[in-house]
């Protein structure tokens, strides 16, 4: 059978908020497999902050964008040809397919793996259950520490991954504030995922707020959107406090991001200083599995807790991903393919 391929790629690099213009998309027919390769349906595209600065031509963890290069992005796919012996037609699999409806990966490619059926929805494997999931639960668990009575707080405390990370602080016995934008998100953070306290950036007091929010001040303060929020919480942080930087999406639209006053830069200029580092959940790779599993049982007993948004057709994608930029999302950002 043959296949033909729709993907957007990155047709000008954009500058501050990405436009419809900076993106395009293109058809091709998909080519025949190799031996050990298999083919991939796109199911469910994931749409997340880290994405925007590899558009941009700047050095990072990882290469950028290429400019006509499809956007890079995780997803969730089927199976629909095989020439593995590994994957049978039908199987269903994450893998960093990028921006497109089809994929090709070998067998061996870094990052595919096979979704091992508990019954927990497929989208979940690139939120709660996936990439989302580790990296809130290892960021918070390896490099947070979190110990039972201390005080953690969680910025983008409605987001994908800033929800799981309280719910998971919760079971550590920690008294856990959010940080969110709105009266709606701050009451889905109480109400919802059972944090003590959220504090609404957008009211117009957030030291204040945030200061009586956290009276024995802050001892662990998972960051993932710098700016305004991280100069707030600075000053409340406890000696021994300990940071981990998911990323400071408050800046990710900047025209020159190098200028962006960065969390690395406010907590280093901090005294005393708290161990704080940026992170990659893939730091932790042979985890993977025994962390995905934590967290599918969790979910299954209805003990995690998160919510999706979502757009529908690969058309919609660019949209989508200016407003998950914005903070109009709620909770994980994906696209049904």
């Amino acid at each position: 059978m043959t296949y033909t391929n729709r993907a957007v790629v990155l047709a000008a690099r954009p500058q501050g908020e990405p436009q419809q213009s900076d993106f395009r998309i293109e058809q091709s027919p998909m080519g025949d497999l190799a031996e050990g390769q298999i083919l991939i349906k796109t199911l469910w595209l994931s749409l997340d902050p880290y994405m925007r600065p590899m558009m941009n031509d700047a050095k990072s963890y990882a290469n950028p964008v290429a400019l006509d290069g499809v956007v890079v992005g995780e997803s969730v796919g089927e199976v629909v040809e095989s020439r593995s012996d590994q994957y049978a037609v039908g199987d269903h699999v994450t893998s960093y397919s990028g921006w497109q409806e089809y994929s090709i990966a070998g067998d061996s490619t870094p990052m595919l793996y096979k979704i091992r059926p508990v019954g927990v929805p497929l989208q979940a494997y690139l939120g709660a259950a996936g990439m989302t999931g580790r990296t809130a639960y290892l960021g918070l668990m390896n490099v947070g520490k979190p110990q039972s009575g201390e005080t953690v707080v969680v910025s983008a405390a409605s987001g994908a991954v800033g929800g799981i990370v309280g719910q998971i602080a919760k079971r550590q016995g920690c008294r856990v504030v959010g940080v969110a934008g709105g009266a709606e998100k701050c009451a889905y953070v109480i109400e919802k995922l059972g944090f003590d306290a959220c504090v609404d950036y957008k009211a117009g007091a957030l030291k204040e707020d945030l200061q009586n929010a956290c009276p024995q001040g802050v001892d662990v303060y998972f960051e993932n959107v710098g700016g305004e929020v991280a100069l707030a919480v600075a000053p409340l942080l406890n000696a021994g406090a300990r940071v981990p930087i998911c990323g400071f999406v408050s800046s990710y639209n900047d025209v020159d991001i190098s200028k962006a006053l960065t969390p690395q830069a406010i907590f280093g200029a901090c005294k005393p200083m708290p161990e704080h580092r940026f992170f990659l959940q893939n730091e932790w790779q042979d985890q993977h599995a025994e962390v995905t599993d934590q967290l599918t049982d969790w979910i299954n007993a209805g003990e995690l807790i998160y919510q999706e948004t979502i757009a529908e057709g690969l058309d919609n994608a660019v949209e989508a991903f200016q407003g998950m930029l914005r903070g109009k999302n709620f909770g994980k950002q994906l696209v049904q393919i």
